[in-house]
């Protein structure tokens, strides 16, 4: 009969960060989901941990019961493991592309999609909204008359 104990709960084993193992979801909650590891010992995905997009409703990428793939992030001061099943996915997170500089370390143009892109056009739209806006209350609160610029005081 001890034999049989064995056989149904494995010893327990020492899991250490970066390990990816497989597990059945056995909880769902508002914040996260737990996992029963391989050895019988559970860990919590939270709800960051879950997809690589913003999750508002866990149910949505996992089942009660649904085999998973986690990674191990590390391991808790109640013994409980912190996974993740967005880091244990084969699925690479974006890379962001530096715009080549010229000869005199200026940038020469940026590479469509790279983060310099998007944060130039992003400031670029920026400060045209803004200066939208600036006209807009100058022409309500009257100092200003449609179609004309801005003077400047000497």
């Amino acid at each position: 009969m001890a034999e049989e104990n064995k056989t149904e709960n494995p010893q327990p084993q020492e899991y250490s960060a970066g390990e990816l193992l497989k597990g059945s979801v056995t909880g769902i909650t508002s914040f996260g989901a737990f996992v029963k590891l391989p050895d019988g010992k559970e860990g919590l995905v939270h709800i960051s941990e879950i997809a690589n997009t913003y999750v508002t409703n866990i149910e949505n990428f996992i089942k009660l019961g649904e085999e998973v793939t986690v990674k191990v992030l590390g391991k808790n001061n109640k013994g409980k493991y912190d996974l993740s099943i967005k880091q244990a996915s084969t699925t690479a997170a974006p890379v962001f592309r530096h715009a080549p500089r010229s000869e005199d370390g200026k940038r020469k143009s940026f590479e469509p999609g790279s983060f310099d892109e998007l944060i130039h056009n992003f400031l670029k739209t920026s400060e045209e909204v803004q200066l939208d806006v600036r006209r807009n209350l100058q022409y309500r609160q009257g100092l200003r008359r449609k179609g004309q610029k801005k003077h400047k005081e000497e």
